[in-house]
């Protein structure tokens, strides 16, 4: 499994420069749209975790 990563991480096929900054640009903009409602799920996971290890 190892090493399928790290041959995936080395082929140069068909990546370029120019498609990393697209898929970059992509998820840093549904971030930016999407940002209340991921840190207030963040937000409840992590109430949730402190509840529970509460009771622990």
């Amino acid at each position: 499994m190892e090493t399928m990563w790290l041959k995936f991480l080395h082929e140069e096929d068909g990546v370029g420069v120019v498609e990393l900054i697209l898929i970059l640009v992509v998820l840093i903009s549904l971030v930016l749209i999407f940002k209340e409602q991921l840190t207030k799920l963040v937000q409840n996971i992590f109430d949730k975790i402190v509840k529970q290890s509460n009771k622990v």
